[in-house]
């Protein structure tokens, strides 16, 4: 008897097979003339060559789908299992979605500007997203970055930002480092795992293929085949700006995100964001993104709010 062995690989094996293993029964009753067993993230089938092959190539096409859109149920069972495979292509061919969420949600730009910064990401290996609050910079670059991965085209995510309340010496603070870290990479948190299922996502903190890290901590680094956005970043210096950029190494892309007007530096510190975009503008392979009031994707009062604030504030 013939024997085929598959693993899930970056798959959660219970959300996969389903409560009380309802997929894999399902899947089951396509394929009769087989013997499948699943134990944790292994598939084993036995029974003739020819069924095998075929039962393969369908079970491949599931594990791809649930990659993708984070989920499968008992209509796309049947259409991957049973359709056709050019059918299968065309409906999982969407450019304006970037990535699938956790529960199937499609995250995808929603401006124009949005829009504009996703092709330019795709077309330079260098970006600064820059724009006021809610413009959704930051989720757009980790949706980015969460489709870069899982389509392989780099091999790790690395999120940072300037530590910039804390002065870069989180000592004071209690608990260990993650502890100290935390509030400031929370927003970077939420979007990732508004993207990737929590246990998958942790699996990928764990081995290091996601990075959520301090400025700081970039120091000597060389960035290889990695995704990675300085959040934050008007709360940079001129050095840790330098230093940042100069981390960038093969097959990397880098992203830069900030909003120049909630600079939090002491006085007559320039920031490195600001400075960066003069100097850099008219570089090659850098493209440089700006996103205004008519961006902002949070609740409506969040623009009002901005607009109140534009002219008593010293953005300076």
């Amino acid at each position: 008897m013939n024997e085929r062995i598959i693993e899930l690989i970056d798959i959660a094996p219970k959300e996969f097979w389903g409560a009380q293993d309802s997929h894999l029964e399902m899947i089951k009753k396509y394929y009769p003339k087989l013997k499948i067993v699943a134990r944790g993230t292994t598939l084993k089938a036995f029974g003739e060559k020819e069924i095998l092959d075929e039962f393969e190539k369908r079970f491949q096409r599931l594990l791809l789908h649930f990659s993708r859109y984070n989920n499968i149920d008992d209509n796309v069972i049947e259409r991957v299992i049973m359709g056709d495979s050019d059918e299968i292509k065309k409906a999982t061919i969407n450019d304006k979605i970037l990535v699938h969420g956790v529960g199937g949600k499609m995250i995808k730009a929603l401006t124009p500007n949005q829009q504009l910064l996703v092709d330019t990401i795709n077309k330079n290996d260098m970006v600064f997203a820059v724009g006021p609050a809610g413009t959704g910079k930051t989720y757009t670059g980790v949706a980015m970055a969460v489709r870069a991965l899982k389509e392989k085209q780099v091999k790790k995510i690395i999120l940072t930002r300037p530590a910039v309340e804390a002065g870069e010496n989180l000592g004071f603070l209690p608990g260990d480092m993650k502890d100290k870290l935390d509030p400031y990479m929370q927003p970077l948190y939420d979007a990732l795992r508004d993207m990737i299922p929590s246990e998958k996502l942790e699996d990928y903190i764990t081995k290091g293929i996601i990075q959520i890290a301090p400025l700081a901590f970039m120091r000597g680094r060389t960035l290889d085949h990695a995704f990675v956005i300085l959040d934050e970043a008007q709360n940079t210096t001129h050095s840790q700006m330098k230093m940042f950029l100069t981390r960038m190494g093969k097959n990397a892309k880098f992203m830069i995100t900030g909003d120049p007007g909630q600079v939090d530096l002491p006085r007559r510190t320039i920031s490195g964001l600001k400075e960066a975009l003069l100097v850099l503008k008219d570089i090659e392979g850098i493209g440089i993104i700006y996103l205004d009031d008519k961006d902002i994707v949070r609740h409506k009062l969040v623009k009002k709010v901005i607009d109140a604030y534009k002219y008593t504030e010293n953005t300076d």
